[in-house]
């Protein structure tokens, strides 16, 4: 199996709106094979709570306005180190920098085929917060 040219739309689109955000690191999944509950998953990365939850909201105003879809289910909002929206044929990962490090999804999904991903979401790829120019402070600096 692979992913329908729906969940494509979808990943490309949440993946543009991530990037628009300043999310780094962001790459995209195709776990089809491996799952039967979704076609794709799509990861992105920010470096404080704030912008992680500006990415998810980015994310999901884009989502609702170009293609109108909602998540079926948003979890990790309110500690905002770990979002995660489900839109059934996708599922969308924002982490906090620390947590994206620790938890590595990355290795877990490994030996599945990465999606193509707009310009602007693929130049994210191994880049720091620092490097994609986030320009905020640091979080001990934030409050």
């Amino acid at each position: 199996m692979t992913v329908t040219d729906r969940s494509n739309e979808l990943i490309r689109a949440a993946a543009q709106a991530a990037a628009d955000k300043l999310a780094h690191d962001i790459v995209a999944y195709d776990v089809s094979d491996v799952l039967a509950i979704t076609d794709a998953f799509l990861l992105a990365s920010a470096p404080n709570d704030r912008q992680v939850k500006a990415i998810v909201d980015g994310v999901e105003e884009h989502l609702l306005k170009e293609l109108g879809v909602k998540p079926v289910r948003r979890e990790g909002e309110r500690d905002g180190r770990w979002v995660l929206l489900d839109y059934i044929d996708i599922v969308v990962h924002v982490q906090h920098s620390e947590e994206r490090v620790f938890y590595a999804l990355e290795r877990l999904w490994k030996d599945c085929p990465r999606l193509d991903l707009p310009e602007d979401a693929e130049a994210t790829r191994g880049r720091s917060a620092t490097e994609a120019g986030d320009g905020g402070l640091p979080e001990e600096q934030e409050r």
